[in-house]
């Protein structure tokens, strides 16, 4: 059964990590629509420029299995900021669906809207002191309950497969890995 996930972009985006999280969970068969905060062309953290397949305000009330969100500055401030993707991340953590974050965004998006208060999280490790501290981990990925967090571009893969796993089971995740040529 397919997926259906999130992942929101905007500009400053980091690009390896949207791009490691969305062709790793299309290869999985995961139904995976990118969403832009405003106009649905952005100019990611290195000038790659990005079309989303549509913008953050028309998935109002959508419902996902998971939403993951990509790092960089400063487009985790400008998921931050934004107020339908707080909605969506709101009623996720209210269904107890999963809710994924990487480099930055742990902090500056979940951290700040006190939406993984308790939770056990990693982030980009010059922003953990933003994180509390008795549930930072030095991991590179951490699971704890519906949220998955990582440290940032060099683990997106490795953050993909996790989104795997936890959506379709290892079996999948070592599938796809080892299509990618990812060591087991």
């Amino acid at each position: 059964m397919s997926k259906k996930v999130l992942v929101p972009i905007a500009d400053g985006t980091e690009e390896i990590e949207a791009a490691g999280i969305i062709d790793t969970l299309r290869r999985a068969n995961a139904e995976v629509t990118v969403a832009s905060v405003g106009a649905k062309e952005i100019t990611a953290s290195r000038g790659v420029r990005w079309t989303a397949d549509t913008t953050l305000a028309a998935c109002a009330g959508a419902t996902y299995d998971c939403i993951a969100l990509p790092g960089g500055m400063p487009g985790a401030e400008h998921l931050r900021d934004s107020a339908e993707l707080l909605a969506l991340l709101k009623a996720q953590k209210a269904a107890g669906r999963i809710i994924a974050a990487i480099c930055a965004a742990p902090a500056i998006v979940l951290h700040h809207h006190r939406l993984i208060d308790g939770v056990r999280a990693t982030c980009y490790p010059s922003m953990q002191s933003l994180l509390d501290p008795a549930c930072v981990s030095n991991d590179r990925v951490v699971v704890d309950g519906s949220f998955v967090t990582a440290q940032g571009p060099a683990v997106a893969i490795e953050f993909a497969l996790k989104l795997v796993d936890v959506l379709y089971g290892p079996d999948k995740a070592r599938e796809i890995g080892a299509a990618m040529l990812v060591p087991a």
